[in-house]
């Protein structure tokens, strides 16, 4: 028998410690090569780390939890294989064939998703069909008389009126009755436009002609729905992850616990009144990401000069243009928002003026000397707020993509996030940053230059304001951007007119077409 130890991998580039988050396997178990042994935290993500052996965990080095150095062995696998295999040629009797019966197919899911300006984002984990953690919700799984699955009914209409036309192969998402945005949310329209809602024309025919109104459009299985119900939940409040964007069990499963730990905490937040102030303080130790922010922010903070401006946008185009795109079958299932049309405004300004995409390089022999390299190509860094701490992943040559790949890259890019799973490769060789701080309400702010880059935007909140347009006051839905500057390479003039530039197409988003 031999012992293999499995030492601490340099994951990124340069990094040299790591804390173990999780094991993913316990002494005793099998593992097979590119096995998932357990994931660790580097100052940039969390990583999942391979097995590079296949035989037996014999002992756990390091407990979760503790941050060691690059290098440090972690792991010790002998290559016996735990237990008895079978051997292949002996098999359990199989059971006696059963007569195939015939199942209709399951329709995939089609449907518009919710604008989320701050939240864009498909998952490939978690997606449906798969167990929540911890076993089902109550009411998740197939009833106890449920046998078999009713057919679906399939009818072919021809030459029908409005009057009396029918849905073929309906998607799987219980009926939506139509209703203002108010009533949909509970919130005013305004809010709606920029939340999790859809703002969608339904024009479904019916008895009485043609409805037209506002529906929600969060896509979800019945089952899911009646478990949000029973647990009151709103749909268009949880984070969907499904393979077509609808949310699934497992999302319903995270989200009441991310909800029910807040409640927890909230309620036993101030401690007892009666122990003195000096027992009531938590001391929670800066590490991994945490701290590599903490100090990316600082040296950016000093080093570069910073210069900030702002301006208003009357966004309605942009929210008309956005609808106009969810309701095509080209976007059909992605998750479409403003954030969209913002990133491509930015590629489009940035191509005309070229020194916001750049970085300012000090040489290295300590002469002071200096350039500035201007940078052909976009990687677009979207700044996402995670549970444990601010990631900035990047959507490389973003100038190459079309609209629709760049709605793609942007849910995927916001999904992996979220999940913790951004790699150390995706947060590297960013050239210029979007920070979407409208998702809490916030009209506006003064970010910080991503370190290495000279230009950062945030996208304010879109709602609907007074606003005079030639010569009457009406309502638009109104946004405002803020931009931050390296004054070292983008003054005053050339960060106006940037800014001036990614404000026209949000006001005519047909200028992308030019």
């Amino acid at each position: 028998m031999t012992l293999n130890k499995f030492n601490l991998p340099d994951v990124g580039e340069g990094l040299t410690e790591a804390e173990v988050v999780s094991w993913k396997v316990k002494p005793g178990d099998a593992v097979a090569i590119n096995d998932v042994l357990c994931e660790i935290e580097t100052a940039k993500s969390i990583v999942e780390l391979p097995s590079p052996f296949a035989g037996t965990v014999t002992e756990l080095l390091v407990p979760e939890g503790v941050t060691i150095d690059v290098g440090t062995a972690i792991i010790s696998v002998s290559d016996d294989v735990a237990g008895d295999p079978t051997p292949a040629d002996v098999r359990a009797p199989e059971a006696p064939a059963q007569p195939e019966q015939a199942v209709a197919p399951v329709q995939p899911l089609y449907g518009k998703l919710p604008d989320d300006a701050q939240d864009n984002g498909t998952n490939d984990a978690g997606a449906q069909g798969s167990a929540p953690a911890g076993g089902p919700l109550v009411g998740s799984g197939p009833k106890a008389d449920a046998v078999k699955r009713r057919p679906r009914v399939t009818r072919t209409v021809q030459a029908a009126k409005p009057a009396d036309a029918l849905t073929v192969n309906a998607p799987e998402v219980e009926p939506v009755q139509p209703h203002t945005p108010a009533e949909v949310t509970g919130r005013p329209a305004a809010a709606t436009a920029q939340t999790g809602q859809a703002a969608v024309v339904d024009t479904r025919p019916t008895l009485g002609g043609t409805i037209t109104g506002l529906v929600n459009r969060v896509l979800a299985k019945p089952p899911v729905r009646k478990i949000a119900r029973d647990l009151g939940i709103d749909l268009a409040d949880v984070v969907a992850t499904g393979s077509r964007g609808e949310v699934t069990r497992e999302d319903l499963v995270s989200y009441q616990a991310q909800r029910d730990a807040e409640l927890d905490k909230a309620d036993g937040f101030w401690g007892k009144a009666g122990k003195p102030q000096d027992q009531r303080i938590e001391s929670i130790p800066v590490k991994g990401v945490r701290k590599a922010t903490a100090k990316a922010m600082v040296d950016s903070a000093f080093a570069a000069p910073h210069v900030s401006i702002f301006v208003d946008v009357d966004a309605s185009r942009t929210m008309e243009f956005v609808k106009r795109l969810k309701a095509s079958r080209d976007f059909e299932g992605i998750r479409v928002s403003p954030l969209l049309i913002l990133a491509k405004a930015v590629i489009w300004a940035a191509a005309r003026n070229p020194s916001v995409n750049a970085s300012w390089v000090e040489s290295s022999d300590g002469s002071g000397a200096a350039e500035i390299q201007v940078k052909h190509f976009m990687n677009l860094g979207i700044a996402a707020a995670t549970p444990r701490g601010l990631m900035v992943p990047n959507i490389k040559d973003a100038q190459d993509l079309s609209l629709k790949e760049l709605a793609l890259a942007l849910n995927n890019l916001a999904t992996t996030a979220r999940a913790g799973k951004t790699q150390p490769a995706e947060m590297q060789g960013g050239t210029l940053t979007i920070t979407n701080i409208g998702a809490l309400g916030i009209d506006t702010g003064t970010p910080i230059i991503n370190p290495g880059e000279v230009a950062i935007v945030a996208f304010g909140t879109i709602k609907q304001k007074p606003w005079v347009l030639d010569g009457e006051v009406i309502p638009r839905w109104i946004t405002t951007l803020g931009g931050s500057f390296d004054h070292r390479v983008v003054d005053g003039d050339l960060s106006a007119r940037f800014m001036a530039d990614v404000a026209a197409i949000l006001e005519e988003p047909a200028l992308l077409l030019d």
